[in-house]
């Protein structure tokens, strides 16, 4: 299964807010289903240190839903607390975690959930690399980086360049990189750009 959600090459929590996401038939949770949990995990498994591929592959169904919870709670309290940074008022886009302190709570408990430290590990006699492993699962593990990298965003410098996205419909988020960047993607820059030009038409109209 490919993940319905889209992928913009966004940080990773970006990535995980933008799970839940908006076209012409309403609103979409990608991690609603449990098999496209760990398809959006397996597509974004080359951001993550830990490596998360045979895990998943051997996940049961028991497993997978654990994911997903995981995962959607997670995105819910980033959502909440994206909403709160950028202040974000789309009703369409509003997290069901509305709460700061809870999201808060949330996210510290996420992060705390698979310490992680880094080994060596041999390949060959000449070869050396690091590996990052955790006393969790894999996914767990992968979880908990998220959040760490959730809590470096919403409390270093790119907390300023965190977006909402107002095109029309839109819900998802973004780190503004560029001075003139406005919208998620082209898509929703050309959706906005209609938009303009139809309500500048329509106020010309006698």
């Amino acid at each position: 299964m490919k993940t319905s959600a889209p992928l913009l090459g966004e940080p990773l929590p970006v990535e995980l807010m933008n799970t839940v996401w908006a076209d012409r038939e309403g609103v979409h949770d990608s991690l609603a289903d449990p098999e496209e949990a760990i398809a959006w995990l397996s597509a974004v498994a080359s951001g993550i240190d830990v490596r998360i591929k045979d895990d998943l592959a051997l996940a049961d169904d028991s497993d997978k839903a654990h994911i997903a919870r995981s995962l959607q709670r997670l995105r819910d309290a980033l959502r909440c607390l994206a909403a709160d940074a950028t202040g974000d008022d789309r009703p369409a886009a509003a997290s069901p975690t509305n709460d700061i302190n809870a999201a808060v709570a949330h996210l510290n408990r996420a992060a705390a959930a698979a310490p992680r430290w880094s080994v060596i590990e041999l390949l060959d006699a000449a070869f050396l690399r690091k590996v990052t492993v955790s006393a969790k699962s894999a996914p767990e593990a992968a979880v908990s980086q998220i959040a760490d990298a959730a809590i470096a965003l919403l409390t270093g410098p790119q907390r300023e360049s965190l977006r909402a996205c107002h095109a029309p419909g839109c819900v998802l988020y973004f780190v503004k990189q560029h001075p003139r960047r406005e919208w998620c993607s082209a898509g929703c820059g050309n959706r906005a750009r209609v938009a303009r030009h139809y309500q500048r038409h329509s106020r010309d109209q006698p």
